[in-house]
């Protein structure tokens, strides 16, 4: 037993559990930036982990010399630091991973002179992280009274809601919102919701006194001769991978925007017209006018572009500015912008199967009135779980 325990190909095989114990706290730091954890059992799962940690401490010390648990001893702190902050106070969580990122980086095989420098590096990057995080919350990040009055599901099970009473200076408020209810990820005691994926679908001042919430289920055939029989000129903004599900392309949905009266008179337009004009719509020298002409492949192009607009554009000075290419202040320059939206009365029943519109859909209803559709929810994509960008409110 003790040569194979001395055996180096025996070491740099355990080592693994070093990486996979530092890559299971970057994944900790990915969920601290784009989920909320809720804690259903704290000293359950503080045992658990403080166990995980401790078997994973020893094998890392018997591997310590070895390049893997090097590295991975460089890792766990500074993962950890987005972790300490934004789940600040779920300690059972947090302290048994940090008392062995400290004990590893501690006694790993690297230099004296080194965990030095490394240990430094990671003292100042928490002393500042936190001064930093201190200082926003405190003077950016808006602050007020809340207080959750009602919460529940949809039938579906698809979507949950919570009513939020909210005090403020202006007799406060009563906020519906609705959320994916099968986004989160679920682990034994632990399960991380995705942020700021609610969407608020209903805002009433002063606070309402009465929160009666409805939930029907109504056919996507109803619905859709309900929302028709309001109006024909309902419109839904649609996401460009279903704009082109639809058959449209880039260019068939440009249109011309903030016209002048100089301009509507040239196209022969009445000045309070609101009707869209869609490039298809018009001619050669119609483009021309507005400095745009149309090239063989379809596509619509700037005829005479300055160099400015290569510039913020980031184009080759070679290539043809076409209107895709170009930013969006630079379009609007020329009057142009995208037009993402489609009558619904111009959308077949399989049109909008084939967009995701259920058959069977949730409505919600707020004291009467209709706030809420899962009709409407996944023709406009209202919850993108897909989405993982940086954003300030991450850190609210």
């Amino acid at each position: 037993m003790k040569k194979l325990l001395a055996n180096i190909w025996t070491k740099r095989v355990c080592s693994i559990v070093s990486l996979i114990y530092a890559i299971g706290a970057c994944n900790l730091c990915y969920f601290s930036l784009f989920y909320d954890v809720h804690i259903s059992a704290r000293a359950s799962l503080c045992l658990i982990i403080s166990a995980i940690s401790l078997l994973s401490l020893v094998v890392m010390l018997y591997t310590r010399k070895q390049i893997i648990t090097r590295i991975s001893s460089f890792i766990i702190l500074p993962a950890m630091l987005p972790v300490v902050l934004l789940y600040f106070g779920e300690w059972g969580m947090i302290i048994p991973i940090i008392v062995v990122g400290v004990i590893i980086l501690l006694l790993s095989g690297a230099s004296e002179g080194f965990k030095t420098a490394l240990g430094t590096i990671v003292l100042l990057m928490y002393i500042f992280g936190a001064l930093g995080y201190f200082i926003f919350t405190s003077f950016f990040i808006t602050t007020s009274k809340t207080e959750v009055v009602k919460s529940g599901v949809s039938p579906s099970q698809k979507y949950r809601y919570r009513i939020i009473n909210t005090e403020d200076s202006s007799m406060g408020s009563t906020t519906v919102c609705v959320e994916p209810n099968d986004a989160d990820i679920h682990y034994p005691y632990v399960t991380f919701s995705l942020k700021n994926i609610e969407r608020t679908v209903y805002l009433e001042r002063p606070i309402a006194e009465q929160t009666d919430v409805q939930w029907t289920t109504q056919t996507r055939q109803e619905i859709t001769a309900q929302l028709n029989a309001i109006s024909n000129s309902i419109a839904v903004h649609l996401s460009e991978s279903k704009l082109r599900a639809l058959g449209f392309t880039y260019e068939s949905k440009l249109i011309l925007t903030n016209l002048s009266l100089e301009q509507k008179e040239y196209l022969g337009i009445k000045h309070d017209d609101m009707t869209k004009i869609y490039l298809d719509s018009l001619n050669a020298e119609q483009l021309a006018y507005f400095g745009i002409s149309k090239a063989s492949n379809g596509k619509y192009l700037i005829t005479d572009p300055p160099a400015k607009l290569f510039t913020d554009s980031k184009l080759d000075t070679s290539k043809v500015p076409y209107l895709n290419d170009i930013t969006p202040a630079w379009r609007k320059e020329y009057n142009v912008e995208k037009d993402d939206s489609v009558l619904l009365s111009e959308l077949t029943d399989a049109q909008l199967a084939a967009l995701g519109v259920p058959e069977i859909c949730d409505v919600m209803t707020f004291n009467g009135k209709i706030c809420f559709r899962s009709y409407i929810a996944a023709l406009e994509e209202y919850f993108d779980v897909d989405d993982r960008s940086i954003t300030v409110s991450l850190l609210n």
